[in-house]
């Protein structure tokens, strides 16, 4: 943790200043969060947020929990950031009203069409694009201006360098500071969906990235070690990067962890509040050792600075654990008795009472722990038949699991009443004279007497006097400010009204706070925002389409005479020249050049490699290749990383040059024909049988764990050289592969067909299908189009090709996210 740590430039008061975003799960946290210095929180209410298995806020909650923030001077932001399929828009759409409606501040989005709706029926509402929205590079962020976005979650795995580069962004910035990283681009991990039909675009990540890998190279188990948790980064604390942040003018420093402690909550928020503040004031410094300790006490799995100084393969990923750890204490030297034992220091303050876990690698999920019941220097004893001494083997590490007197002192922080943080100061003119009214004002609200000033008798109206009457601003967001007191000859005015005066500035300074913008009349409503269906055409002949990642499957795909190719290959160096075959092999086959999942800024070169290859069109997979292609004449579809789910989202993407769309990978059969019935089926192209890309990552696990290099430049390469599997706890062997960028796809080890929804697909409008080839040698290539070529053609139906090819060994199938769950 704070790496690289230096001081900001200098901050100035013309520029606007940052928020500090933390998450609440419940009232606890919000509590945490508002006591602890969050100038807004982030929550969830039951359906349509990322986080389900926090307790989340009901309908009942929201007038109590927004009165009690904007009381505060703290705003509220509701997570609505899943993917939202066709029949669930009228909820939705009902969810906005109450949220706009209870005073919500803004909504966090993911889905396109949801942000559609946001703009156009609940215009109160400001509308931030959420971190799922997988906005990467400047690019990218153009197209979801076009949104009217107010806020914009950028990317975790963004470096400062690469944040730089959005300077000129006409939207506030919002980036994660503190806690869990993902170890996959939110919005792109289909892993849950894959293994499980627990999306993590609706809420139900099943955490798999926490889960032991075993790494398979070349057909042979590779030893690590004790490393097993391959997929499991460390934590993100940025704590010592906000001045630089405040610098490249970011607006929003979030913190993650709806679904953790209001301990959490509390000592997360206080450590950020207070590097803020010294930012703020000029004084960076790195976080003090106390503040370094509450972070990792409250949750940690390690900290690190996730990706903002750049990618670096060796740290991000620890490898030994996938939860919770603490501050290190020491190694054990010594079984002094059954109770007993001796560390070689203590590298960490120890108490009575404090909670330790002795470190098991060989497996983490059987490891010796328990509270300490004495200490003598270094010797720690415990309760006797509390701890089973002889799993405790010399050489283990301890680590401190829990401070139940640091958890005390944050719960006091938000326990009781909360006083309201002076946020606003009050500067006022005062001026009068006798025979006229007391004149206040601050800004431009004005305040005078109810009655006329009188020479004064006794006791004049001072300055002194005065200040002391409008200084009393306990229980408001206000403090007194600078006084100018042009006050003609000794004057009198009871106390009553000059309280009364306050009171009343006060109040106008708090109505105008709350005010709402003039109102918008709303025009539209959700039926008139739905595209027309129009009539489908069932005179279109079938498409079958093949998506090619080696030579032998473009091969195989030309002699049955598959009329477009995607090719989707690790080096697109090589497109050129792929292109030029195809073409000089087939005057009938198109081909079609997939982008890169991610983009990032300077990336753009991907695009030019892509468009001098001269292909007939391009499988667009993120935002900013949309923007690049845009105005390049060349046809574009858009594939399953787009995340289509409604007509809402279609209608966008189509309107924004897509000829086609690939049907998202989160939708069961149902909902794909909700989908169909709700946009024109010509739309929509389907993939039919495929690998699922579950993780898609900036983790190389190649570099990190067959290699000693931190990224491209000194790695070797170990991704053109072997051939690897990650095999998981059921022993299934998942490919992994490397895409030109050495980012990461982990692929499901079996396809997956919707070969038996075929006639139901085909009787509802869709015309244009696809079949993703992965690992598939030539004869396997072969069997597979074969197959899906003599379905189209009504040789062979679904019940016969799922049967036929869950048989083969080589060929195994599943219907995994095809099926409804009942």
């Amino acid at each position: 943790m704070g790496v690289g740590w230096s001081p900001a430039v200098t901050y100035s008061s013309s520029m606007p200043k940052p928020e500090l975003l933390s998450p609440a799960g419940n009232w606890e946290c919000a509590r945490a969060a508002v006591a602890n210095g969050a100038d807004a929180i982030f929550f969830g209410m039951p359906r349509f947020n990322a986080r389900l298995r926090a307790d989340n806020f009901v309908e009942e909650d929201l007038p109590e929990l927004m009165k009690f923030l904007h009381d505060h001077g703290v705003k509220g932001y509701v997570a609505f950031n899943t993917l939202i399929f066709t029949k669930e828009l009228p909820d939705a759409e009902k969810q906005l009203h109450l949220l706009e409606d209870s005073g919500v501040d803004a909504v966090i989005v993911q889905d396109l069409g949801l942000a559609r709706m946001v703009k156009a029926l609940t215009p109160k509402l400001r509308l931030h694009a959420s971190t799922q929205m997988t906005i990467t590079s400047p690019e990218g962020l153009e197209f979801a201006k076009q949104l009217n976005i107010d806020q914009a979650v950028l990317a975790r795995e963004l470096s400062m360098r690469e944040l730089e580069r959005f300077k000129a962004a006409e939207v506030p910035l919002e980036v994660f500071v503190h806690g869990a990283l993902c170890v996959a681009y939110s919005g792109q991990c289909l892993t849950s969906e894959s293994l499980g039909r627990r999306s993590a675009n609706r809420g139900e990540c099943a955490q798999a990235c926490r889960m032991p890998y075993e790494m398979i190279v070349d057909g042979e188990p590779r030893d690590l070690e004790d490393k097993r948790y391959l997929l499991s980064p460390q934590d993100l604390a940025a704590v010592d990067e906000i001045p630089r942040l405040i610098e490249l003018g970011i607006r929003s420093f979030k913190i993650e962890g709806r679904l953790k402690t209001p301990e959490y909550v509390a000592g997360v928020t206080q450590v950020y509040r207070k590097a803020i503040d010294r930012a703020l004031a000029n004084q960076p410094a790195p976080a003090s050792d106390a503040d370094r300790y509450a972070l990792e006490m409250t949750f940690s799995r390690g900290l690190y600075p996730g990706w903002m100084h750049g990618v670096n393969h060796q740290e991000l990923v620890g490898a030994y654990y996938g939860k919770k750890r603490g501050p290190y204490v020491g190694q054990v030297t010594r079984i002094l008795d059954d109770d007993t034992l001796e560390l070689d220091e203590l590298h960490i303050a120890m108490k009575p009472g404090d909670g330790v876990v002795f470190e098991n690698l060989s497996d983490t999920n059987y490891e010796q722990g328990g509270s300490v019941y004495e200490m003598r220097g270094s010797a720690l004893s415990f309760r006797h038949g509390h701890l089973r001494m002889q799993d405790v083997q010399i050489g283990m590490r301890v680590f401190k699991t829990s401070d139940p007197a640091l958890n005390r002192a944050l719960r006091q922080s938000f326990e009781g009443d909360i006083p309201i943080r002076k946020q606003r100061k009050l500067d006022l003119h005062v001026t009068g004279t006798v025979g006229e009214p007391l004149r206040v004002q601050s800004g431009v609200n004005v305040v005078t007497s109810t009655m006329a000033l009188q020479a004064a008798m006794k006791r004049p109206l001072t300055p002194g006097a005065f200040i002391e009457q409008f200084n009393r601003l306990g229980g408001t967001e206000f403090e007194l400010g600078e006084v100018q007191f042009d006050v003609v000859g000794e004057v009198m005015l009871p106390i009553s009204e000059l309280n009364r005066m306050r009171r009343d500035l006060i109040a106008g300074w708090s109505e105008g706070a709350s005010t709402a913008a003039p109102a918008v009349q709303i025009t539209e409503t959700l039926e008139s925002l739905m595209p027309s269906r129009g009539i489908a055409d069932d005179s279109q002949p079938l498409q079958l389409h093949a998506l090619c990642r080696t030579q032998a499957h473009i091969d195989a795909a030309l002699v049955l005479g598959v009329p477009r190719l995607y090719l989707d290959f690790e080096d697109i160096r090589l497109y050129a020249d792929l292109v030029k075959q195809i073409k000089e092999r087939s005057d009938t086959a198109q081909v079609w050049l997939a982008t890169p999942r991610i983009q990032k800024s300077g990336e753009a070169g991907f695009f030019k490699l892509i468009q001098r290859a001269e292909p007939h069109g391009v499988l667009i997979r993120n935002l900013g290749a949309m923007s690049f292609f845009k105005d390049a004449g060349i046809p574009m579809t858009g594939d399953f990383s787009l995340n289509v789910a409604n007509p809402l989202t279609a209608e966008i993407l189509k309107k924004s040059g897509l000829e086609r769309l690939t049907i998202s990978y989160d939708l069961n059969i149902e909902q794909v024909v909700d989908l169909l019935a709700a946009a024109p089926p010509a739309w929509f192209e389907l993939t039919l049988h495929q690998h699922m890309p579950m993780f898609h990552m900036e983790h190389c696990a190649f570099a990190a764990f067959l290699s000693k290099g931190t990224d491209f430049t000194n790695c070797g390469r170990p991704c053109d050289k072997h051939r690897v599997h990650l095999k998981d706890r059921v022993g299934m062997h998942h490919p992994l592969k490397a895409d030109v960028g050495c980012r990461n796809t982990l692929f499901n080890a079996v396809a997956q067909t919707g070969a038996q929804f075929f006639d139901e697909l085909r009787e509802h409008g869709l015309r244009c299908f696809r079949v993703e080839l992965l690992e598939e040698n030539a004869d396997e290539a072969m069997i597979v189009l074969r197959t899906y070529q003599e379905l189209m053609s009504g040789q062979r139906d679904g019940e016969e090709i799922w049967r036929d090819l869950k048989a083969q060994s080589q060929l195994g199938v599943t219907r995994g996210t095809w099926a409804e769950l009942g």
